[in-house]
C-alpha cells in the first residue's frame, strides 16, 4: 500500500508535467555547439591580433589581450564594442565559445552589427604567464572585487589603446561586456560602476558568491534605482557549492533581484557544470538577443 506522502507526491508529478520533467538529473547535462559556432564556408573571417599589456591601474601586472575585427569594419564610423574577461577561453576557436566564429557567422546573416571584440586575459605578477591563463596570480583580485578598479582599467588603458587603431563607439548602448565564473560577476560590476559606459552584461555561470563580497548584489539591486543594463544571465543547476556559496542559488538571487527592479532582463537556466559547456551553446543566441 503506498504511503500518504508517496501518493501526495506521485499526485504533484502527474497535475505538474514541469516538476516531473526539470527534476536535477544525477550528473550534469553535455550540450552540443550549433551550426552557428563553427565556420560556414563563404563567410568573410574577421581578423584576430594578440597582444601584451602591463598596467598601472593594476600595478605590477602583465597580461595578454586579443582584439577581433569585423570583415565589415568600416573605419569611418564608430563601431560597437564588446569585452571579454578570461580572453583566451571566449577568443579560443576550438573552446566552449568560439567567439570569433560565433561573430564572423552572426555578422554575416546581419543578426548583430559589426563589432569590435576585446578579450583580455587577467593580470599576473611576477615572472613568466603561467601556461593556463585561469591560474594567473591577480585574477581573483580583479574579477571579485566590488568597486570601479576593474571599469577604470578598461576606459583608462585599453580602450584608449585599442581606440588609437580602431574607431570604437562611446555610445553605452553600443558596449557590452562578458565573462564567466569570476569574469561574470566582473563584467556585472563594470557596468554596474558604470552604466553611462556599458549598457550590456552578459553573464555565464558567474560567481555572485562570497568570494570578496559579490553575494549582496541582489539586496544592492533592490534597493538601488535601475541601471540602464540590459542583463543576461546563464547558469546551471549543477554549478559549484562551496565555502563562498552555492553559485546555482546565487544566480536565482540575481534573476530575483534584477525582475523586481524591471532590468531588461533574459535568463537562461540548465543542467550544466562550472563550465563553458552550456553558455557556449547558447552563444548565438545570446548575443542576438544582447544586440537586439
Amino acid at each position: 500500500m503506498r504511503s500518504i506522502a508517496t501518493s501526495l507526491m506521485l499526485s504533484l508529478m502527474l497535475a505538474s508535467p514541469v516538476l516531473a520533467q526539470d527534476a536535477k538529473p544525477a550528473e550534469p547535462q553535455k550540450y552540443e555547439l550549433g551550426a552557428d559556432s563553427k565556420p560556414t564556408v563563404g563567410v568573410p573571417e574577421g581578423k584576430v591580433t594578440q597582444h601584451s599589456w602591463t598596467s598601472t591601474i593594476f600595478e605590477g601586472t602583465v597580461r595578454d589581450y586579443y582584439v577581433y575585427v569585423p570583415a565589415k569594419y568600416d573605419d569611418a564610423k564608430p563601431t560597437a564594442v564588446m569585452v571579454f574577461q578570461d580572453g583566451h577561453a571566449y577568443v579560443n576557436k576550438t573552446g566552449d565559445f568560439r567567439v570569433p566564429v560565433v561573430f564572423d557567422n552572426l555578422m554575416a546573416r546581419g543578426d548583430l552589427p559589426p563589432i569590435i571584440g576585446i578579450f583580455i586575459d587577467p593580470g599576473h605578477r611576477g615572472g613568466e604567464l603561467p601556461k593556463s591563463r585561469w591560474q594567473a596570480n591577480n585574477r581573483s583580485f580583479e574579477y571579485d572585487t566590488l568597486s570601479d578598479q576593474y571599469a577604470r582599467f578598461l576606459l583608462e588603458e585599453i580602450l584608449p589603446e585599442v581606440g588609437k587603431t580602431y574607431h570604437l563607439s562611446t555610445n553605452p548602448a553600443e558596449r557590452a561586456i562578458c565573462g564567466a565564473s569570476s569574469g561574470g560577476i566582473c563584467a556585472w560590476t563594470v557596468a554596474w560602476e558604470r552604466p553611462d559606459q556599458f549598457g550590456k552584461v552578459l553573464s555565464h555561470i558567474g560567481s555572485f558568491t562570497n568570494i570578496r563580497g559579490g553575494h549582496v548584489y541582489p539586496s544592492l539591486i533592490r534597493k538601488t534605482e535601475r541601471k540602464p543594463i540590459r542583463v543576461y544571465l546563464q547558469d546551471g543547476d549543477h554549478d559549484l557549492n562551496n565555502e563562498h556559496g552555492n553559485w546555482w542559488l546565487a544566480n536565482l538571487e540575481m534573476e530575483s533581484a534584477l525582475k523586481f527592479s524591471k532590468y531588461d532582463l533574459m535568463t537562461v537556466w540548465g543542467h550544466g557544470a562550472h563550465s563553458g559547456n552550456h553558455g557556449g551553446a547558447v552563444l548565438p543566441e545570446a548575443l542576438v538577443w544582447l544586440w537586439r
